[in-house]
């Protein structure tokens, strides 16, 4: 079993009720409460595990606002595991969800750096690594209904971009969506081989005349955000 999410990022409207509804649930989680800094300051601050990024592809007035929300990829091959010195990181074998101990963290940030996706924070009121974990106690809760059994992002999504399921199940909806929307990693290069799929956006017939492809666009904002 291999779960992950799929997000449809023709659909994705950068809304943030994922980032929302992602801090709510694991603030009462397995990994405790997330931090807020000066929350009615000024200039606000704390721990988020979803994040959404805009991107403007094309130019005016043909030009299409890419979203593209990002929390950790639970990739095949993740160095933030192999550079955990604690053993805190791991990947779980029977469903392949990257994971923190949080009682072995010791906050050293050296899987933060290895993350290519910027998907891992320190809390500092706990001084300890967090991240998204696929909302595994939810997904696995029994006494919850079972359409109910699924992150809270993909489940406060108000436009369905997100899908969640097994991408080893070749007749499972993210298998599917990717295949019939040909979906993608971002940065397979890097080997990392991320588990999460992207779905293109869709450029209406109108705008064909763009010269940056929206997939293109995406990678040149993902590079921005791991550079800045």
């Amino acid at each position: 079993m291999k779960l992950g999410l799929v997000v449809d990022l023709d659909t994705c409207v950068g809304c943030h009720a994922c980032a929302t509804a992602c801090k709510q649930w694991n603030t009462s989680g397995t990994i405790g409460p997330l931090s807020d800094e000066r929350p009615h300051g000024k200039d606000p601050s704390g721990s988020w595990l979803n994040r959404i990024h805009s991107y403007e592809v094309g130019d005016s007035p043909h030009s299409k606002t890419v979203n593209i929300p990002m929390s950790c990829m639970h990739c095949e091959t993740a160095d933030c595991v192999t550079v955990c010195p604690t053993g805190a990181s791991y990947k779980r074998e029977e469903d392949g969800i990257v994971l923190i101990d949080q009682d072995k963290c010791m906050g050293c940030n050296l899987c933060s750096w290895a993350c290519p996706y910027g998907a891992r924070e320190l809390d500092p009121n706990s001084g300890t690594m967090k991240k998204c974990t696929l909302c595994v106690d939810r997904i696995y809760d029994e006494q919850l209904p079972e359409a109910e059994r699924q992150p809270a992002c993909v489940l406060t999504c108000p436009t369905s971009s997100r899908v969640f399921g097994d991408f080893d199940d070749p007749d499972s909806e993210v298998s599917r969506l990717t295949r019939e929307r040909a979906g993608q990693q971002l940065m397979p290069e890097l080997g990392y081989n991320p588990v999460n799929t992207y779905l293109p956006p869709r450029i209406p017939k109108q705008q064909d005349s763009i010269a940056v492809s929206p997939m293109q666009g995406v990678r040149q904002l993902v590079n921005r955000i791991i550079n800045r």
